[in-house]
């Protein structure tokens, strides 16, 4: 039986420090947010852990609804093509809209959505990003709330995936390049 922690290089993030930091980050949302009753949009799949886990640090009444784009194929690069693979079940004109993202690499996809969610007239519309990439990226929106900012590495767990698999791994870590280096682009 194949024991997905092998092919981790090393642990980036653990899950005592995931735990902690989107503790965190659902204290600021909700007193951003008080008053309010957000609709938060899960990029699927990637989001979905961290976007269940937030929820539930949020002390506010919120909406869950999810989009999927689609950008790396079953690549480790962004083709810089976007796609809607599944659109919203409702409407947002009106609501206040919190996008959760699982990682910003190159910006693109981001750039993407919130350009598409803009045009559907919400009241306000922030970002909430899991992990950020440190590295030169095309502008684009500014991410409200940042739950880590990484080294540009290639990495699996907490619900990102290659090739749709190490998303159940509960922390992230940097995958072994052996195992994705003929993908590269």
């Amino acid at each position: 039986m194949h024991d997905l922690n092998d092919d981790i290089a090393k642990i980036l993030i653990s899950a005592e420090q995931l735990t902690r930091r989107i503790g965190e980050l659902g204290q600021q949302i909700t007193a951003d947010y008080r008053g309010k009753e957000p609709v938060l949009v899960g990029v699927l799949k990637g989001a979905v852990v961290f976007m269940v886990d937030l929820a539930r640090t949020i002390d506010l009444p919120v909406e869950l609804d999810f989009m999927a784009v689609s950008s790396y194929g079953a690549s480790t690069q962004s083709t810089g093509v976007v796609r809607i693979l599944k659109d919203l079940d409702r409407s947002i004109s009106g609501r206040d809209v919190l996008v959760v993202e699982d990682i910003v690499d190159s910006g693109l996809t981001l750039r993407y959505i919130v350009e598409n969610l803009r045009d559907r007239q919400p009241a306000s519309l922030r970002i909430c990003a899991l992990l950020r990439k440190q590295k030169v990226r095309a502008p684009g929106p500014s991410i409200d709330y940042v739950g880590f900012d990484i080294p540009d590495e290639f990495v699996v767990g907490y619900g990102l995936d290659y090739a749709e698999q190490y998303r159940n791994l509960p922390y992230l870590g940097v995958l072994r390049p052996e195992l994705y280096r003929g993908d590269q682009v």
